[in-house]
């Protein structure tokens, strides 16, 4: 199986479920440092969609300036584009499988999609 982890490597958590994954044998792993290599408005739409989130379920507050440009109580396509102009809004780490999406935190919910 093979599992794509949008990863920030000084997240605690995503350093967490990314072990998960490397320690399964079974799971070819694709790790993406989002913040170097955002993914596209469609990428993110896809990934939330699949989650079964709402693109504000998977805005960053802590450690940003969502709040402050009124983000949380934006619209689904105005969070898609401040997130695809600023990836730094995105919440992490979000994991993708066959099976399907789910934002990890906490990490276990990787577990899910394995």
């Amino acid at each position: 199986m093979k599992a794509t982890i949008w990863h920030n490597p000084k997240c605690g958590t995503s350093r967490k479920t990314l072990a998960i994954l490397e320690n399964l044998s079974a799971v070819e792993v694709e790790v993406i440092e989002y913040l170097a290599h955002p993914p596209t408005r469609e990428k993110l739409a896809q990934l939330y969609a699949d989650a079964g989130l709402a693109p504000k379920d998977g805005l960053r507050l802590r450690g940003t300036d969502a709040a402050e440009r009124g983000l949380p109580d934006a619209d689904g396509d105005t969070i898609l584009d401040a997130m695809a102009k600023d990836p730094a809004l995105i919440e992490r780490p979000l994991v993708e499988t066959e099976k399907g999406v789910r934002l990890c935190r906490p990490q276990d919910r990787v577990l899910e999609i394995l």
